[in-house]
């Protein structure tokens, strides 16, 4: 069965990753908001077409993974890795740095964390919408979390981990967990493969989250019976093709070089959705029907300033910021009306 695509949603979702893309390049060069002309996409909030440059992923790569005061026993990176992204949120792990320094698994006590981190304040990010049943006892969500991580130690999860010959093997060791489903199984072992301690092909294995997959149906008005997985790879391959033939140069299109892999396309394909539910409603039947959050503007990364792993080599480039051009804008006569 042949696999077939909506021809205006396919193309929207390219439109989707250029634009955003030439949106995150307009904001490093210092153009003034707003940096698209795209209605949807100036009023509601999407995330980068690149995952690594998300406001998290960055702080994680930089403060959490490769942060200089903290140590570089690969145990101990893949404990931090697994620590931050249960909690996802920058504020809970400079919680972690204010009570225990360096945390690592040599300081790591279940009760003494647990009673540590209790001060009221929010400690989870809602993006991976982990769960909050009571798996080790404890009244509060994040004691579950921490009895989770305590067993993968038990369990010589790191161990296997860097035994692991592929990005697939990684997900199955966390997929055996409580709590840790598929989608998070798979994002977490991304941000493993972020580090220098795993060495695996990115694009050996995917794993489409919900999302996604009601970004494929919309996308593809008959798949041919081909897996979601199966999309998302042709889709990655793809991208050069289609990028230039709607004549948008790689080099906006992509992270300096850096082309979208599997991740992004799987991401993107949940971005399409959201993108969808204003511009093709039809399509939402039985689905959400508004993207819930609008746009809020966050501290500009280049204040954040960019860092991506050191095994991509692009952290050299990042002071060349690709010549995007920025929107056309009215002359100040045309902005008079505003003031009568």
């Amino acid at each position: 069965m042949p696999i077939t695509p909506r021809r205006e949603v396919y193309a929207t979702y390219w439109h989707l990753a250029a634009e955003r893309q030439r949106v995150f390049y307009r904001r490093l060069r210092g153009y003034p908001a707003p940096w698209t002309e795209d209605e949807i996409i100036k009023n509601h909030r999407f995330c980068n077409a690149f995952r690594a440059s998300d406001r998290v992923s960055q702080y994680l790569i930089r403060h959490v993974i490769y942060g200089e005061h903290l140590s570089k026993d690969p145990r101990d990176v893949i404990f931090r890795i697994l620590l931050f992204r249960f909690f996802n949120q920058e504020s809970t792990w400079d919680l972690l740095e204010r009570l225990y320094g360096d945390p690592k698994i040599s300081n790591f006590d279940v009760e003494t964390w647990y009673k540590g981190m209790d001060t009221g304040q929010g400690l989870f990010n809602g993006a991976f919408m982990t769960c909050g049943i009571k798996t080790h006892g404890y009244a509060k969500k994040h004691g579950n979390y921490l009895g989770l991580v305590n067993d993968m130690l038990s369990g010589r999860l790191p161990e296997r981990i860097l035994s692991a010959r592929s990005l697939e093997e990684v997900y199955r060791a966390l997929n055996e967990y409580t709590l840790v489903g598929k989608f998070l199984s798979y994002q977490i072992a991304t941000d493993l493969n972020y580090s220098d301690v795993v060495q695996l092909d990115d694009n050996s294995f995917t794993m489409a989250g919900p999302g996604a997959v009601r970004g494929i149906e919309k996308v593809f008005s008959d798949t041919g019976g081909k897996s979601p997985e199966y999309l998302i790879q042709r889709m990655r391959d793809q991208q050069e093709a289609e990028f230039l033939h709607d004549e948008v140069p790689l080099d906006i299109a992509w992270l300096w070089g850096h082309a979208l892999q599997n991740i992004d396309i799987q991401n993107l394909f949940c971005e399409t959705d959201k993108y969808s539910r204003e511009k093709f409603p039809s399509l939402s039947e039985g689905g959400p029907k508004k993207i819930k959050q609008g746009f809020k503007e966050h501290v500009p990364t280049q204040r954040l300033g960019l860092f991506y792993p050191p095994k991509w080599g692009i952290n050299e480039k990042l002071k060349e910021i690709p010549a995007v051009p920025d929107i056309a804008r009215p002359k100040e006569d045309d902005l008079l009306g505003w003031f009568s």
